[in-house]
């Protein structure tokens, strides 16, 4: 990711000096182990562009409940082995902080209507605050293809995320499938009309150990990721790793990685979109909205 978010170490540093924001990690080998189981005068145009055509019947349209195979994939080379459908939110399966800090009392997440939404929220201390929601110490895997389908906040400050971590002594393997930071400069993300941040770019990057950083990619989806669900997914082999975009392949590169690592679903604040401000959107109008996150093994 060219101009990329500060990965684990940066993260973590921000958590320390600033507002407890701290970090992000992935890693790779499948071992499933479940315990259950556009900016300036261009920007009013480009999100007329977004949401021309959308209708309600799309934005709440669902993947029929049989048809699990990756977006894009040929579903004869893989086979499930996770799959959240968010039907409820599944503490046997589910944090809802990360392993070092604890969960923040203030609720900023629900389950509702097949949808897992995390909203931007100010706590008792009148601040932002990060929420993750993740698979530590239920569901880890090493290698396969890992799929989710989203739709991304607004506003100055958002970072949300979708990535695989692991944490094994010191070392912090990471593969960041997706991170947007709307407040950052375009192609991030444009200011619209009534001056609120929208992401427009994610992303990429790959972190064999906190300071050290194998690659990555920033991609321009040319539209508002704010408007509709689109999916975010990479198939991790042992020599290579492969991202997608709605399917088609957006970023490629040659590692090896093998540590198994779990899923994150994450909704922080900073880096690169900046710190939030009087435009940000708070609650849960604004939310970061998960149809579904499935990961697949190679067969």
């Amino acid at each position: 990711m060219t101009n990329a978010g500060p990965g684990w170490a940066g993260r973590q540093m921000r958590g320390i000096a600033g507002l407890g924001r701290a970090l992000l990690f992935l890693g790779m080998v499948s071992v499933s182990m479940a315990c259950n189981a556009d900016a300036g005068s261009g920007a009013p145009a480009l999100l007329a562009r977004a949401e021309k055509g959308k209708s309600h019947s799309e934005e709440r349209r669902r993947p029929a409940a049989a048809d699990k195979s990756p977006y894009g994939q040929n579903p004869a080379e893989y086979v499930l082995t996770f799959s959240e459908e968010f039907d409820r939110f599944d503490r046997s399966r589910w944090n809802d902080h990360i392993w070092y800090e604890r969960s923040n009392p203030s609720i900023n997440y629900a389950v509702e209507d097949g949808v897992l939404k995390i909203w931007p929220e100010r706590d008792a201390t009148g601040r932002f605050f990060n929420r993750t929601i993740d698979t530590d110490g239920h569901f880890y895997q090493q290698y396969g293809y890992f799929e989710m389908e989203a739709k991304l906040p607004r506003g100055k400050g958002t970072w949300p995320a979708f990535w695989l971590f692991a944490h094994p002594g010191k070392r912090r393997p990471e593969i960041d499938i997706m991170e947007a930071y709307a407040g950052g400069v375009a192609p991030w993300g444009f200011t619209d009309g009534d001056g609120i941040a929208r992401p427009k770019s994610y992303g990429i990057t790959i972190w064999h150990d906190k300071d050290f950083r194998a690659g990555g990619e920033k991609h321009d989806s040319r539209g508002d990721l704010s408007t509709h669900f689109h999916r975010y997914a990479v198939k991790w082999e042992p020599d290579r790793q492969t991202f997608y975009f709605d399917g088609k392949q957006v970023y490629t590169l040659r590692v090896y990685m093998s540590d198994p690592m779990y899923i994150l679903l994450d909704l922080w604040f900073g880096s690169a979109s900046g710190e939030p401000d009087e435009n940000t959107p708070e609650g849960k109008d604004n939310s970061y909205q998960i149809r579904y996150v499935r990961a697949w093994q190679f067969r």
